[in-house]
């Protein structure tokens, strides 16, 4: 017998004779007519506010009864945080637990006062509003949209400006700034090939911002429920959004900004300041799912060498599994020694290697799944039994990584099979599939049939001989072995409002049954969002067991708000379509500038389908300036697109590679800064000019840290692109001619298929290696040279942070501010990290004449050591300053 799991204040409504009336379609009731509830007892302190909250009349009953007495608390954080909940007070529901996401404490001596946004309640009928102090302007409003809380129905209200400027609710593939008059933004995670629009992906990030020319105050629900989030525009009723929520409690977090960037900072103190990546991360990195095996792996590693592209990292995905269970080779294709001699050659040659695990394990007679079951692990059916899914092994288990084992067990996997002496010694992690993904279609009769069906696991291409010989990997060849699996039936809940969740057959179609029930008590009902960030948190528990102190890489598909704290994000299975290419750029600035996961990236060239060389070569160049660069496509009758593929692509490559490792540490400080302080390291064009109306829509370019500009050629086979130039002076990457912005937008002509349009912002400065490498071992060795792009003012300004590019914590560092004004240059800050490297030249841009002298730490220089272009306005200093101390260059 099946019995549905209901959440804890339903059975005890039901105890308690409450009337439940459930549904499971839509009724058709204007639920604005719902008579929403009074506030009595409204109690206020220095920095809180709490009511309760009674039902003002006769339910709407729209999805169940309506709860009669509620909880509003409020919490004036700090002075640009107001905490808003709304709870059952008589029954304990569900919560996000802490271990998924950590709460912010509030200021013990705060005072709404002090506060920069205030919250106002008018108790009868109860509404409450969110305003900015220094204008009175109003940023949320619930007045004429009553609440409704029942038990698997919330929902909430507000009012929005005519043309609201609506920017998050993720993770999707809209354009960034979202559409006000018909959107719908489901939260429910979910294995979404190709990343369609309008739909629900493989993230929740139930985070906004709405940005006007007062300013930008930003909207958080800590909620990890499914819901619909609707932006509806119309005459009749004006511009709103919507909140429909299918558990859970009402958990905001209101943010004052003003600024887009303050709203970013401030959205961090809450969800988690993102993790700091590892210098080696920014390289460029090299996947494809359905490399055959490993003198194919090797064979492309040689060729990158031999096509003299910098790779950094190479990927095996679940190809090197024995069929498809996690935490094994496939003896015959990716046999150990092989792999292992593959990961030696990368390491001596200053470079690194990533593996893919999934979190289905097979549902077999092997150690993994053993010692799973010994430990209790697995989501379990309601009779204790193992719960079963169909993933790419087969009949699978899934990990219940809220489970109180379930760390030391996933631990325990990585030290056995990845350890450097015995096993397969990785720098760093893929996580996919952890939605989680199910590919037995809802009702699932038969889990083993349908593996049966799908072809799971999949037979492995036959054994081969090398096709030629690949200095540096002498392989052998082995057996593989056989093993047993097993089965056992599925079922699912639907709940009465139904999310527009984009499967068929409800919210359990294609993951695990939403009536399932966690170790702790939680159902996957309320917790289905976390699952991949759960397995994100003891993935990086797993990693720094195996290396202590090192900052883990984790790469994964399923996020949770906060998820950037402990890991990194690709955007998942796109397609090699010009329309995904232009997709990604909104897709990444959210990702990067609201939700705090900056180490961010698309698979360049397209993951599905068959890329072409003028797209991938377009790829290429755009993906240089994603935090996270890496080609990857599939395996399935596609062509292969590594970058040597073609040469036109190749250069392009070779070039946008030199150009991004040039950077790489004007970016890697700009990803310090939001490590330590949540500002974005990427930006929309309105974080930048937020007055600037015609920014607003702007999502086909993006700033790549706080001064480059890059607007890359959007149009399938164009040679052309049309760029918005602010009212601002600019400044040519290449030629570092000044160019000015009239606020409007300007063609860019004969744009080669192995460039992207770059313009430096003025008012940067900017630290480059003096040339690129093929490592950024090599790279790290590079000396540096200064950009100083002058501002509308003259002024100009930037920062250099060098550590040793790996560690947590840091013995040393060298953190250095840079200043120009009128005609000096400073740089000042702290020089305790010995790196070996001079500042050998800096270039002065937007200069009108040669100066008489130009003296560094007051000592004058040579002509020899000072050169200056009358056509582009760039003097050109000569110092070799080594980075041991700070200086002083007048002109």
């Amino acid at each position: 017998m099946k019995y549905r799991i209901y959440t804890l204040s339903l059975l005890f409504a039901v105890a308690a004779g409450t009337t439940v009336v459930p549904s499971l379609h839509t009724r058709s009731l204007d639920v604005d007519a719902c008579p929403g509830y009074n506030a009595k007892n409204i109690k206020k302190t220095a920095n809180t506010l709490t009511a309760d909250l009674q039902l003002a009349g006769k339910g709407c009953n729209i999805y169940g009864a309506d709860i009669a007495e509620l909880r509003l608390e409020v919490t004036y954080d700090d002075d640009s945080r107001i905490h808003v909940k709304i709870l059952d007070p008589h029954n304990q529901r569900y919560e996000v637990p802490e271990t998924a996401f950590p709460r912010p404490t509030s200021k013990s001596n705060q005072q709404s006062s002090r506060s920069h946004i205030r919250f106002d309640i008018t108790p009868s009928p109860f509404s409450f509003a969110v305003v900015r102090k220094s204008n009175g302007e109003t940023l949320f409003d619930t007045k004429d949209h009553p609440l409704v809380f029942e038990n698997q129905y919330l929902r909430v209200k507000t009012s929005l400006p005519e043309k609201a400027n609506i920017y998050g609710l993720g993770e999707h593939s809209e354009t960034l700034r979202l559409d006000e008059r018909n959107t719908t933004r489901t939260m429910w995670a979910r294995d979404a090939f190709g990343i369609p629009k309008d739909s629900n992906l493989y993230g929740v990030h139930p985070v906004y911002i709405e940005h006007r020319t007062t300013g930008s105050h930003g909207v958080f629900l800590l909620n990890s429920n499914g819901m619909d989030i609707k932006l509806r525009a119309d005459e009749a009723s004006g511009t709103s959004l919507e909140y429909n929520v299918i558990g859970g409690i009402l958990d905001f977090y209101f943010f004052a900004g003003p600024s887009p960037a303050d709203v970013s900072r401030q959205y961090a103190q809450v969800a988690g300041l993102p993790a700091m990546t590892p210098y080696w991360n920014l390289g460029f990195h090299q996947c494809r799912w359905g490399y055959r095996d490993a003198f194919e792996v090797a064979e492309v590693i040689a060729n990158y060498s031999k096509a003299e592209i910098p790779l950094e990292t190479m990927w095996t995905d679940i190809d090197y599994m024995s069929k498809r269970w996690i935490f094994t080779v496939d003896e015959g294709n990716f046999p150990l020694e092989s792999v292992r001699q593959i990961v030696d050659y990368l390491h001596e040659h200053d470079q690194h290697y990533m593996m893919m695990v999934d979190p289905a394990v097979a549902y077999t007679d092997y150690p993994t799944f053993n010692r799973g079951v010994e430990s209790g692990v697995f989501l379990k059916e309601d009779n204790g039994t193992i719960y079963k899914a169909v993933v790419w092994p087969g009949v699978t288990a899934y990990p219940d990584f809220m489970h109180p084992n379930a760390s030391a067990w996933w631990t325990n996997e990585f030290k056995l099979f990845f350890n450097p002496e015995t096993g397969i010694d990785i720098d760093g992690l893929w996580i996919d599939m952890n939605e989680p993904t199910n590919f037995c279609d809802y009702p699932c009769v038969s889990p083993e049939q349908t593996a049966i069906d799908r072809g799971m696991p999949p037979v492995a291409p036959p054994v081969r001989a090398p096709p030629r010989e690949l200095p540096g990997f002498p392989f052998t060849q082995h057996k593989e072995s056989k093993v047993k699996r097993r089965d056992v039936e599925q079922d699912l809940i639907n709940p009465p409002y139904a999310i527009a969740n984009d499967w068929p057959n409800g919210i359990s179609d294609r993951t695990a049954d939403t009536d399932l029930v966690h170790a702790n008590g939680i159902t996957e009902y309320d917790a289905h969002n976390l699952y991949g960030s759960m397995m994100s948190v003891v993935s990086r528990e797993a990693m720094l067991a195996r290396r202590p102190g090192l900052r883990p890489v984790i790469i994964t598909r399923s996020t949770f708000a906060g998820a950037g704290a402990k890991v990194f994000k690709w955007l998942g299975d796109n397609n090699s379509f010009w329309e995904n290419y232009r997709d990604s750029i909104a897709h990444m600035l959210g990702f990067a500038s609201i939700y705090q996961m900056p180490i961010v990236g698309s698979d360049v060239c397209g993951f599905g389908g068959n890329t072409t060389e003028t797209l991938c070569a377009r790829w290429a160049t755009l993906g240089a300036f994603y935090p996270f660069y890496r080609n990857h496509n599939v395996q399935e009758a596609t062509v292969s697109q590594e970058f040597y593929r073609w040469e036109s692509v190749a250069q392009a490559a070779r070039k946008a590679i030199s150009i991004r490792y040039r950077l790489l540490d004007y970016m890697y400080t700009a990803l310090q800064l939001q490590h330590t302080t949540g500002t974005p390291a990427l930006n929309p064009l309105f974080f930048a000019y937020p007055q600037d109306e015609k920014t607003f829509g702007v999502d086909m370019q993006f700033l790549y840290g706080p001064y480059i500009l890059v607007s890359p050629v959007t149009a399938e086979n164009a040679t052309s692109v049309d760029i918005y130039l602010p009212k601002d002076i600019f400044y040519d990457f290449e030629t570092l001619a000044p160019v000015q912005g009239a606020g409007q937008n300007t063609t860019l002509e004969d744009v080669g298929f192995d460039s992207i349009p770059l313009h430096i912002r003025g008012g940067g400065i900017i630290p480059l290696r003096s040339e690129s490498a093929m490592t950024t071992t090599e790279l790290r060795k590079k000396h540096f040279e200064l950009v100083v792009a002058p501002g509308m003012d003259n002024r100009a300004e930037g920062s250099l942070y060098l550590d040793d590019g790996v560690s947590i914590e840091q013995e040393a560092t060298v953190d250095v501010s840079f200043t120009y004004f009128r005609g000096v240059l400073k740089a000042t800050g702290d020089f305790g990290f010995d790196s070996g490297i001079s500042v050998k030249t800096v270039k002065f841009l937007g200069i009108d004449k040669k100066p008489r002298k130009v003296t560094v730490n007051d000592r004058v220089l040579d002509g020899g050591d000072v050169t200056y272009d009358a056509e582009t306005k760039v003097l050109v200093v000569a110092t070799s300053l080594p980075l041991t101390e700070g200086f002083v260059i007048r002109l």
